[in-house]
């Protein structure tokens, strides 16, 4: 069983010819086929977490450990954790000019997987993929996030989450952007890579209301660079009547 282990990880960042500690001491576990929502206020260090578990350069990890399946984290580079199992759905995903929905894909899924796919069977898991996504195929020809609206930029997410079949997946709001319509359709595509058990999702949000499409098992309040509660699914309810703001009079990070 893929575990994800996080404990007292410490982040800065450069910020105004400064250096600021924006995560102060994150312990956390993710164990394969669990779900575990972390929520806070905007600025409480989310998506730094979320982007230093994926190696970003612009955060420096100061202290702590992060290990998955028992392997150092911190020492692989971002292509060696991807390769390992992690996956990150940006909240903003980058455009990617000259580049086909379809070759990066395949070229993701060579990386993974050790070896190409091959093309008639990749073909058909890609369109069967897509269809579920709602995602007309001419999609699969268009350069990667360029001209995308919101809820293709997440679609597209969620496609490459569901070809890649990771270890952990980090979903970064993943739910900002999103009508209705498409808040539904991209959270039955987390759910699906869900129900196989064998993927542990770490679910980053401000708002409750994907909550209401994926169910978490573990819920987390995170303010001010770190976990500052823990409960079940009744945690997001009480988030949802009395808001942050028990959490939040220590300060907020960035």
């Amino acid at each position: 069983m893929a575990t994800l282990e996080i404990r007292d990880l410490h982040v800065t960042v450069e910020a105004d010819n400064a250096t600021k500690e924006i995560l102060k001491g994150v312990d956390l576990t993710v164990k394969q086929g669990e779900t575990h929502a972390i929520m806070g206020p905007n600025g409480s260090g989310k998506s730094t977490l979320a982007y230093s578990l994926a190696g970003h350069p612009k955060y420096t990890i100061t202290g702590g450990t992060v290990t998955l399946d028992g392997e150092d984290v911190i020492e692989m580079s971002v292509d060696e954790r991807a390769r390992a199992g992690l996956f990150l759905a940006m909240q903003y995903p980058v455009e990617v000019p000259g580049v086909s929905v379809s070759n990066f894909l395949r070229t993701s899924a060579t990386a993974i997987r050790g070896e190409a796919p091959k093309l008639r069977t990749w073909v058909k898991e890609v369109k069967e993929a897509m269809e579920r996504l709602n995602m007309d195929p001419a999609f699969a020809e268009r350069n990667v996030n360029e001209g995308f609206s919101g809820g293709e930029k997440k679609r597209h997410e969620i496609l490459q989450l569901e070809l890649l079949k990771p270890k952990v997946a980090i979903l970064d709001e993943t739910d900002s952007g999103l009508d209705v319509d498409a808040l539904r359709v991209v959270s039955e595509g987390v759910n699906r890579v869900r129900e196989s058990g064998e993927v542990g999702t770490l679910l980053i949000t401000h708002y409750t209301r994907i909550l209401r499409y994926i169910k978490p098992d573990h819920v987390h309040v995170f303010a001010n660079g770190r976990i500052v509660e823990s409960g079940g699914p009744e945690l997001a309810d009480k988030l949802e009547n009395e808001g942050y703001e028990a959490y939040t009079k220590g300060g907020a990070s960035e």
